[in-house]
């Protein structure tokens, strides 16, 4: 099971990184959440797979799963909404101010203004 969650992290990993890597605003903004996806696992799976223990300590103090891992994760996936949102708001201003939604659009631009 931990060969299959490493397997599905790396995975989102690098998709994430390729779209990233990517011309356009779009595939750049799904791969920064691919990202996002990867890390969050990869933050998850630090607690451990344990199916058996219960999520909480009880008496007896036995075998537990650990809270802080989860507590991450929830974290890590309200702000990972938050940069999802910042960036499809500043990818959907870039392309109305510029008229293109390619990510090197704007250097173009100035490079021909320094020329002239």
């Amino acid at each position: 099971m931990e060969a299959l969650y490493a397997t599905i992290t790396g995975v989102l990993a690098a998709c994430g990184l390729f779209l990233a890597l990517r011309g356009r605003t779009f595939p750049v903004v799904v791969g920064l959440t691919l990202l996002s996806y990867a890390v969050n696992l990869f933050l998850f799976s630090t607690g451990g797979l344990n199916t058996a223990a219960a999520p909480v300590i009880d008496d007896h103090g036995g075998q537990y799963t650990d809270p802080l891992p989860q507590a991450l994760v929830l974290t890590a996936i309200v702000i990972g909404f938050a940069m999802t949102a910042f960036s499809v708001i500043l990818a959907i201003r870039v392309r109305g101010e510029l008229g293109s939604d390619d990510v090197h659009a704007g250097r173009a631009s100035e490079s021909r203004e320094n020329k002239s």
